[in-house]
């Protein structure tokens, strides 16, 4: 069985119904203002309205505040939270308290930082490349040789993948893959051929149903 592939940094309609009609199991959504990629939530709640039902609704959230997850939440159908900060655990059982599940992003800039998952009670990990003054979508990557087994946790592999390495990113044995940047023409528009490109490839690998 392939991994589930989550599209990240969606901000208009266009790419979001593409990705659905291709195949992503997860489609993901920013509410980091700073970043390149974000989405007013109204704007999101509309998209999301718009899509056939399938796909994980994911929102992004950078070191928030509770309260604004809650009101986004309010406003937006998400199924999941992804939080892309300096969450500590505890910030992650208050998020899960809301009634949703959450994936917590770890930062990799060494091996040793892959163990930071077993301090989470998430059960969802997400493994991105380090850099200091961005959160996700860096179009940076990490070595995945460092990525070791993780017991009780379903693992995301992000970081600098795209068409021309998802053969080997699958390969890799994690249980889903998140894309972000490896698929757009310029933060948060969708290049559709290499977006289309994507999914042939991914149809290509033999672990594909």
């Amino acid at each position: 069985m392939t991994a589930k592939i989550k599209i990240c940094g969606i901000t208009n309609q266009p790419d979001a119904q593409l990705a659905v009609e291709l195949g992503a199991d997860l489609l993901g959504f920013n509410f980091y203002q700073p970043s390149p990629r974000y989405i007013v939530p109204a704007a999101a709640a509309e998209i999301i309205g718009s899509l056939p039902r399938g796909p994980e609704i994911v929102g992004l959230f950078v070191n928030a505040e509770l309260e604004f997850i809650r009101d986004v939440l309010n406003h937006c159908p998400l199924t999941m939270v992804q939080l892309h900060g300096d969450e500590s655990n505890a910030d992650c059982r208050a998020v899960a308290q809301l009634g949703i599940e959450v994936i917590k992003a770890i930062r990799i800039r060494k091996p040793a930082d892959v163990e930071q998952a077993g301090n989470f009670d998430t059960e969802l990990i997400l493994l991105d490349a380090f850099r200091e003054d961005l959160y996700g979508g860096t179009g940076e990557g990490f070595d995945w040789n460092w990525i070791t087994s993780v017991p009780d946790k379903r693992i995301f592999l992000a970081g600098g993948i795209d068409p021309d390495n998802i053969k080997a990113a699958l390969n890799v044995g994690t249980y889903g893959i998140d894309l972000c940047s490896g698929v757009e023409k310029q933060p948060g528009i969708k290049d559709h051929p290499r977006l289309k490109l994507l999914f042939e490839r991914i149809a290509e690998n033999p672990n594909s149903n």
